[in-house]
């Protein structure tokens, strides 16, 4: 990392922009006195969010500038701030209709490039993150740490030096939803995957998979898994939410699942997503849940009042508050969750290394 000069990071909900935690009404119902804490609690355990498609909006507007609050997208480093957002995963996956893997490969190596290209343009609020310490090493110095993944399953096509080569890149993060290797469950090619994964310290990434392929993936991997934007089946059946079954299989295999703020998956309201927490948590186990709302777009999609960008995340956890989190159970949800599967994932693949060279 660039030897830059420290600096603090900003408190959560400082007004500095379109849609920011100061310049919009309080949520009803969620006291002053809980805003605060939860403020205070984000300036120490901040968000690590499992989901931003900055990445693929800003591909198709290269000369956007998050530096700034502009409305033409909903995440900029002011909302981010504002937000008290410390780590996030950027979703390379491109639209599921993609024509060709050749093209999937392109589009996705591009958005790599994208990535790449964005952290270099802001070294003083973003840091690219390879490992869990460089993950806290950015929260230490005041910036914000860009993990590069997943990418789709689809790229590898048989390769496993195509993988490899992913990591080689920077990406930390796979989704095998879609890929010929784990759409009915996994091939003799998919449990090499997984194993290799392992090795490499990389994170299976859930989302859309089958509820079957899910825990079977999720017993396969020796390392945690995550699920990086979900809501709960049993509270809305929607296509893209994980059922309660996959929920126990995470438990058992010490994953993540991230909840999304999505209104067609988790309602269209804050209080309505947090009904989706407390059902993750409840069949997930406290070390089990995390936040991954998949923000990034471009204006239009539909959001749950109050979560309309990043700067909503202290509302959310002042309405966790309020309905009785313990802050230790909190801190885990906006930032220990995700550290501690990535921190697995590297012992995981410490320990794959040593056994080949003895």
């Amino acid at each position: 990392m660039a030897d830059l000069q420290d600096e603090p990071l900003p408190s959560p909900g400082t007004d500095v922009g379109p849609g920011c935690l100061g310049s919009e009404d309080p949520t009803p119902g969620v006291a002053p006195g809980a805003l605060d804490r939860a403020m205070e609690l984000l300036s120490e355990h901040p968000v690590a969010d499992g989901c931003n498609t900055l990445v693929w909006t800003l591909r198709q507007s290269p000369y956007h500038d998050i530096d700034t609050p502009d409305l033409g997208v909903d995440t900029d480093i002011p909302r981010l701030r504002a937000g008290g957002v410390g780590a996030q995963f950027w979703s390379l996956l491109t639209p599921s209709e993609a024509p060709a893997v050749d093209q999937v490969v392109s589009d996705t190596l591009e958005q790599i490039d994208v990535a790449l290209s964005l952290v270099r343009r802001y070294p003083d609020s973003l840091c690219l993150a390879l490992t869990p310490d460089d993950m806290a090493d950015a929260r230490n110095r005041g910036r914000i740490a860009a993990f590069l993944g997943p990418v789709p399953g689809r790229t590898l096509s048989g390769s496993l030096g195509a993988l490899r080569a992913f990591h080689a890149l920077g990406v930390r993060i796979l989704a095998p939803a879609g890929a010929p290797w784990a759409r009915e469950g996994l091939t003799v090619f998919g449990h090499e995957v997984v194993k290799e994964m392992n090795r490499l310290g990389m994170l299976l990434d859930l989302a859309g998979c089958p509820s079957a392929v899910a825990c079977q993936l999720a017993g396969a991997s020796k390392a945690p898994v995550i699920i990086s934007n979900t809501g709960a089946a049993a509270l809305n059946p929607h296509p893209g939410n994980v059922t309660d079954e996959v929920l126990l299989a995470l438990r058992a295999a010490g994953g993540v699942a991230m909840v999304t703020f999505d209104t067609e998956r988790t309602g269209d309201s804050l209080h309505a997503v947090a009904d989706h927490v407390d059902h993750v948590r409840a069949l997930a186990g406290p070390d089990g849940v995390g936040l991954g709302a998949a923000f990034g777009a471009e204006p239009g999609s539909p959001r749950p009042a109050g979560l309309t960008d990043p700067s909503g995340y202290p509302r959310l956890v002042a309405e966790l508050l309020e309905r009785g989190w313990t802050e230790p159970d909190l801190a885990l949800l906006t930032w220990g969750n995700a550290q501690r599967v990535l921190r697995d994932a590297e012992f995981t693949s410490r320990a794959a290394q040593h056994r080949r060279t003895v």
